[in-house]
């Protein structure tokens, strides 16, 4: 890790290191059936695969197991583990069994995008070791970053010919679609990935850059300082909705919302004349930033509600005009392997490159290994668009660093109100220390991936308590001001535990709050910490809650929910969530509430 830079650039390791451990939960071994030939002889050759495509290669390499295939006379027993990108480039870095000793050392590694490779050859050339990843690697699929719009935005948007990043993103977000004619659908904002967090965020962060310069090659550190081009990143960056960890959940909220959308009828929650029913799903977003395959399995209808039941109004993946980012899943053999598991790593190649196994790739949404579209593909995401695409090469890691930096600077800044439950309930114990404790040191540490010009303001709720709050069970123990890290720790710690939760209440107050203070030129986020569940008689109607903060799409102001231990109601906070089109993060289980903090945090 380099020392002396922003909090927010160490954010890929410490998110790397959390993610492979809780990716290490769900990790799993792929392994050749108990029948058939005999196999105790055949080479073994252990595969470190990135998760999106992990469970696919596990089927893949039982299938060549069973196939008895031979190479040089032998044969390979493949098994599959799949592991986060860049959990596996620090395990690798690190050493394997320090970082991941529940998973095998790998021969091969399957990372999403040569970006891995390429900052694991800094990695290994910073601390002295021959590079593990000193070239380039072919691929086994292939899928270009796109700008996915529902159907009817894109068709309008087509309509202008082909156009680029800053026409696809750059629209401002007051006047909108007022400018295409259809002022009704409001300002316009976007999804995109932390590119701290997400590969298809970072890659995404690296096209708008290469746009900027108007070139797809030999991009540089000195490009990323001139004013034009951060002017031009700065445009896009301000149309930004909230940043994800995950654009799967981006892709969800929109099937969810779609779905709401289509099905107006009555439900649990009450019927409603204008609409879906109180705290269904809502997006504010016109476009998400994300690979291809993604919309694909959007539009086929595995990222919905109900599997197989394709969307109302289908995604259209647009490439801009200057050229995209592709993540290419490079096939990258160890220098670890052994001559007998590098000819069998050759051999698996050869067969994943295959039509066959190609074919199980395109039924995913991939292009295959020549960056060649199936018919399928096209017809699912371009809407007949199959032009040949520019690509941008990869940067070099300096400037990938770089961007990094500057990111921290050019990212849209926030405006955040913290409401931490200081109920009786956070008084007992995880361990040694209270809820409380714990919860309060998460968000210590996650706020601090913020900087001074994010502001930042704090609350502590529970009930009417005397002498602290005797007339609402909230207040206000920090105003809304740049964010000053000591200053808000300080506080934090210092707040009293008692009294009951006064969620419902609270909730509505601080959205009012934020509501009234609202900054167009930033993200306006409130943030709810709780252990609990509403147990405040005199608010108990959720239903009028929903309603109350319902996204506005002119003025968002979203609530961000983490659930903490097992008492939190955790289904009632991602309904509030939803409603706003923010997110609920769980960490009912105490260990993940710094996971939940980090990601929480880089949402902003």
């Amino acid at each position: 890790m380099t020392t002396g830079r922003p909090a927010r650039q160490w954010l890929p390791y410490l998110v790397s290191v959390v993610a492979g451990l809780a990716v290490i939960v769900a990790a799993y071994l792929v392994v050749g059936p108990a029948t058939g030939p005999d196999r105790r002889d055949c080479v073994v050759l252990q595969v470190s695969s990135s998760t999106e495509k992990s469970e696919l290669l596990g089927r893949l390499a039982a299938r060549y197991n069973d196939s008895d295939r031979r190479f040089d006379g032998r044969c390979a027993q493949v098994s599959v583990h799949g592991l986060n990108s860049g959990a596996a480039m620090e395990a690798l870095a690190g050493g394997w069994a320090a970082r991941q000793p529940q998973l095998p050392a790998p021969q091969v590694w399957l990372p999403t995008s040569s970006l891995w490779t390429a900052r694991l050859r800094v990695l290994d050339t910073t601390a002295g070791r021959t590079p593990q990843t000193p070239g380039r690697y072919p691929s086994i699929a292939n899928s270009p970053l796109v700008v996915a719009m529902p159907q009817d935005r894109a068709e309008l948007v087509r309509q202008r010919g082909q156009l680029g990043w800053a026409e696809l993103l750059g629209l401002s977000g007051d006047t909108g679609w007022a400018a295409y004619g259809r002022p009704e659908w409001g300002r316009f904002t976007f999804g995109k990935d932390n590119p701290n967090l997400s590969t298809s965020g970072l890659a995404a962060t690296i096209a708008t850059y290469y746009a900027a310069v108007n070139r797809a090659s030999d991009l540089t550190v000195a490009d990323l300082a001139k004013p034009a081009v951060t002017q031009f990143v700065r445009r896009i960056e301000a149309n930004v909705s909230h940043y994800s960890d995950d654009s799967v959940d981006l892709l969800r909220d929109l099937a969810e919302a779609d779905r709401a959308a289509a099905d107006p009828s009555p439900t649990a929650d009450g019927p409603t004349a204008d609409g879906p029913a109180a705290g269904a799903p809502v997006t504010d977003m016109s476009a998400v930033v994300l690979q291809e395959e993604l919309v694909y399995l959007y539009n086929e209808g595995q990222l919905g509600p109900t599997p197989g039941q394709r969307p109302r109004m289908p995604l259209v993946a647009i490439h801009p005009k200057e050229g995209t980012f592709n993540l290419d899943h490079p096939y990258v053999v160890l220098p670890s392997a052994e001559a007998p598991q590098a000819a069998a790593a050759a051999d698996f190649l050869a067969y994943l490159q295959d039509a066959p196994q190609q074919r199980s790739f395109a039924e995913l949404g991939f292009r295959d290994h020549e960056r060649r579209p199936s018919d399928a593909l096209v017809a699912a995401v371009s809407a007949g668009d199959a032009a040949p695409l520019t690509y941008f090469d990869p940067p070099e890691p300096e400037v990938v660093d770089a961007i990094l930096d500057g990111w921290a600077t050019l990212r849209k800044k926030a405006n955040i109100l913290f409401a931490v439950d200081t109920s009786g309930s956070m008084e007992a114990k995880v361990g040694s220390r209270t809820r409380f404790q714990v919860a309060t040191g998460a968000a210590g540490r996650g706020i601090g991936l913020l900087n001074s010009a994010d502001q930042v303001a704090l609350w502590s709720f529970s009930s009417e308590t005397r002498p602290h709050r005797p007339t609402r069970p909230y207040s206000e123990e920090l105003k809304l001001a740049p964010f000053d890290r000591d200053r808000f720790t300080d506080r934090l710690s210092g707040l009293r535990v008692e009294g009951n939760t006064a969620l419902y209440a609270t909730v509505r107050a601080a959205h009012r709050h934020l509501t009234q203070r609202y900054d167009p030129n930033r993200i306006n986020a409130v943030v709810i910490l709780t252990d609990g569940k509403n147990e405040y008689p005199k608010d108990q109607d959720l239903d009028r809650l929903l309603a109350d903060i319902a996204l506005d799409p002119q003025r968002p102001v979203k609530v961000f929910c983490i659930a903490f231990d097992q008492q939190s109601d955790f289904a009632s906070l991602d309904r509030i969530a939803k409603a706003s089109a923010g997110k609920a993060f769980d960490a009912t289980d105490p260990t993940t509430i710094d996971d939940a903090f980090v990601k929480l945090v880089s949402s902003f």
